[in-house]
């Protein structure tokens, strides 16, 4: 790609982004051999996690309440993509927010595929103690660190969500999440590993997109599938 303008990238078509910035694995035929790799830049580390988040707080803000099995069908899309961690639901008062209602037959419906981790987010006590009945193994919680704090630490981990999904429901025009696809095309042109298949993403994004009759805010998909 050398030193291509950024806007001629995303206009790419469909087949030069498989050829040149989807990883896809070394178990899938036309991977990209490890010497046409892009280098990494140094202080930059070897891998980064993604942590996708969008059956969660990417859904949440959505005016239209998502069928139950169509977040089943989605978060089971996501873990065929190579993400480690998949934030599934919110075990919150579907008082506050709708969206999250079913969380406990979303939670028991999703199939769980062994190596990924499925954190559900659980705003207080009740909510933990609902999540476990439900069968969650593990809990996100908020919390924050300072800025000083995370340059020293050099972090490693992303939240991002498919076709950049998101908002919060308490303020009014909050944009939404950094799009997952984006994100692992940048980061596979900067030559980190994420483990995570990008064609794959994106079908998991158009999927969704279709559900909330939505158009994607994700440029490397509009760049893909409008090509």
């Amino acid at each position: 790609m050398g030193n291509v303008p950024s806007a001629v990238k995303h206009c790419l078509s469909y087949q030069q982004l498989l050829r040149e910035h989807l990883w896809i694995g070394d178990s899938v035929a036309g991977a990209l051999d490890p010497a046409q790799e892009p280098s990494r830049l140094s202080g930059l580390p070897e891998y980064v996690k993604i942590v996708e988040v969008g059956p969660r707080d990417g859904l949440q803000n959505e005016k239209v309440i998502v069928p139950t099995d169509i977040k089943i069908e989605f978060i089971n899309q996501l873990s065929q993509t190579g993400l480690s961690v998949i934030e599934v639901t919110s075990f919150v008062s579907s008082r506050w927010i709708p969206q999250m209602a079913d969380h406990t037959e979303v939670m028991k419906g999703i199939r769980q595929y062994p190596g990924i981790r499925y954190p559900v987010l659980t705003p207080n006590l009740q909510g933990f103690h609902r999540a476990v009945a439900a069968g969650a193994t593990e809990v996100s919680v908020f919390g924050a660190a300072s800025e000083s704090f995370s340059k020293k630490m050099g972090i490693n981990v992303v939240d991002s969500a498919v076709s950049g999904l998101g908002g919060c429901p308490y303020a009014k025009g909050a944009s939404g999440n950094v799009a997952t696809e984006d994100l692992v095309y940048m980061l596979n042109g900067l030559g980190l590993n994420t483990g995570v298949n990008l064609y794959k993403v994106m079908e998991a994004g158009d999927f969704i997109c279709k559900a909330v009759n939505k158009t994607t805010n994700s440029k490397v998909a509009q760049a893909s599938f409008h090509a």
